[in-house]
This record gives structure tokens, sequence and C-alpha cells, in this order.
């Protein structure tokens, strides 16, 4: 049998780029996630601004930083991950808000669409308003899935701040350009404190798992963890909580996987 050369180039064999899902980390066990490009797609960031170079993996800090974005340096170490993240990102950026919808929607894990949880961004965050609505429309699609996600992109949430499903659970990460609005709307929050003394001063329970955040109905506080600036007083705090006995999230190196639905 032979193959017709103008019917092979006419009408290709297609195969839909996906999008790029992980499960579970030393933190998140059981749950799926999802991730963009740290710093690079989070338009509120300030005190843990960090990004790490597309190409190179080189870090660079913003000038109101207080401390290292986690995510970005996992970036930075593992090449495999910073490549997932731009895919993401890349596949995403340009799309309408109804395109979005459906390319996360092929996209879902055929392990996570029988129900379960994903959290929406270890790293990255909703960097426009088309992108924060595609996630509520599939979370409104898929109501066996629980996502969750934190996020500093307040400017953007009170827009929909009404009309969010009940599987679609946000927490406000506070250190950004609208922390103002954290308070005036009301949002569960969750902030990062240096030492376990200064949560307990704020009268804030610690999460190590991320329970506070999807399925906890109040602000909590996370510890600082990932690799931090040397001589910085961040990475003096972590030096601190080591002696303690408190390593934060471990690094090891993650996997984040295509899947398809």
């Amino acid at each position: 049998m032979t193959t017709d050369p103008v019917s092979a180039i006419l009408f290709p064999v297609m195969t839909k780029n996906l999008l790029k899902f992980g499960f579970e980390n030393a933190k998140l066990k059981g749950i799926w996630h999802f991730s963009l490009p740290s710093g690079w797609t989070c338009p509120a960031a300030t005190v843990c601004m960090t990004r790490a170079n597309k190409t190179t993996g080189k870090i660079s800090d913003g000038k109101n930083q207080e401390f290292r974005c986690y995510a970005a340096m996992d970036e930075a170490r593992y090449p495999t991950v910073r490549k997932a993240r731009w895919h993401n990102f890349d596949l995403l950026k340009n799309l309408t808000k109804d395109e979005m919808v459906e390319l996360i929607s092929d996209s879902l894990p055929a392990g996570l669409r029988r129900g379960g949880l994903l959290r929406v961004h270890i790293g990255g965050d909703f960097f426009k308003a088309d992108y924060f609505q595609a996630w509520k429309e599939v979370a409104e699609k898929f109501k066996k899935i629980t996502f969750y996600a934190y996020t500093k992109s307040i400017h953007i949430w009170e827009k929909f701040i009404k009309v969010i499903p009940d599987n679609f659970i946000l927490t406000a990460s506070v250190g950004g350009k609208f922390d103002e609005k954290i308070e005036l709307l009301g949002l569960k929050n969750a902030k990062v404190f240096l030492s376990e003394e200064e949560a307990t001063m704020a009268n804030l329970e610690i999460d190590h798992d991320d329970s506070h955040a999807w399925e906890g109905k109040e602000s909590f506080a996370l510890l600082i963890h990932g690799q931090q600036k040397a001589g910085s007083k961040a990475s003096e705090a972590q030096k601190a909580l080591r002696k303690k006995g408190i390593h934060g999230i471990k690094q090891h190196k993650k996997k984040e996987v295509t899947v398809a639905a």
C-alpha cells in the first residue's frame, strides 16, 4: 500500500499540545498542581518578587523583595521544572478566555477528573482577568474537583468575588501591591513569617500541608522556606528554624508531566 504524499501534507495526524500538571511534592500529598513561571506571571508581587531567567535560570530579585520566592528558586535549580512552567505560559498567554477554558479542560489529568484536589499555581499567579475567569469557568465545569489557589492578584479576584463557585477556593497572599483590599473585602489570607514566634504573636496557626488553604476558613501563617539569598534576614531566619528542627519544604527534584485527558 502506498501513501499519497499530497494527502500526508494536507491532512497530517494532529496531536493537541496540552498543558503540564504535576502530582504531589514534599508538602502536597495526594494533590495535583499546575504552575506558571514565578514572578513573570505575578503582576502584584512585591515582597517575594523573584524571577528565574527563562533560558539560563539566573535569578533576579525585585527591588522591594524581603524574601525569595521558593517556586522561582525551584525553577532556577531544576531546568525541567522551568521548562514545564514556561511551556504552560507560552501555550496560554495569547489565547482568548474561551480558548483557555478549552485548553485547561482538555489538559486536566484523567486521574483528577474523577475528583480530587488541584492547587492552581505552585509557581505563578493569575496574570490577567481572562485567565482568572478561565479557571473559574473550568471549576464550574468540573464540580468533582476542588480547585484552590493562593493569589496576590486581588485586583482581579475582586471583579468576580460574587460569582466564585464553591469548589474554587482562594486565599489572599499577603505581601503584594493590593494588600489594602484584603481587609476591605474580608478575604481569608496567608502571610509568610520568619519564625514561629512571629506567627504566634499574630495569633495565626501555621500551615504545613496546605490544608488551611483548601479546607480552612480562617487566615493562617506560613513559615519561610526555599533557598534564600546568602546573608539576608530571610536566610538567617531559615538557619534559626533549622536549628529548631524545622526545615520547611524539602528541596527535591519535582516532576511536572504532560497528561492526557
